[in-house]
């Protein structure tokens, strides 16, 4: 536990958390996820997602109409990891669960900088 807040303090100090949320690469965001408080969010379309995606991530695709109602399914009492193929939507994403009061760290390079396990 630690050592994820060390990682999410340098996070913090390196992005300077501009946008309200912590965009971190692919080790750390490993690492934030190994709290089993965090909830993981694919930001990507339902057909990307089956392709393959990290293990315990739920599907809610940034460009569906009901993004913000689906994330209202998500515990704001606990952290929120998202990612997408390449960074540029799980920004945007990070950024509308930040703004709905959400503690969000950002995969920056998304699923194709992540050298962990991936679920089909």
């Amino acid at each position: 536990m630690k050592a994820i807040l060390y990682i999410m303090i340098a996070a913090f100090l390196s992005t300077g958390c501009v946008n309200g949320y912590v965009s971190v690469n692919a080790k750390q965001f490993a690492e934030a996820i190994k709290d089993p408080q965090m909830q993981i969010v694919d930001a990507r379309t339902p057909q990307e997602f089956k392709e393959g995606h990290i293990p315990g991530a739920v599907n809610i695709d940034i460009n569906s109409k009901d993004f913000t109602r689906q994330t209202g399914s998500l515990d704001k009492t606990r952290p929120v990891a998202v990612y997408c193929r390449s960074g540029r939507r799980s920004k945007i994403a990070a950024k509308e669960l930040t703004v709905n009061g959400f503690e969000v760290t950002e995969l920056d390079g998304g699923i194709i900088s992540w050298e962990g396990e991936i679920e089909k």
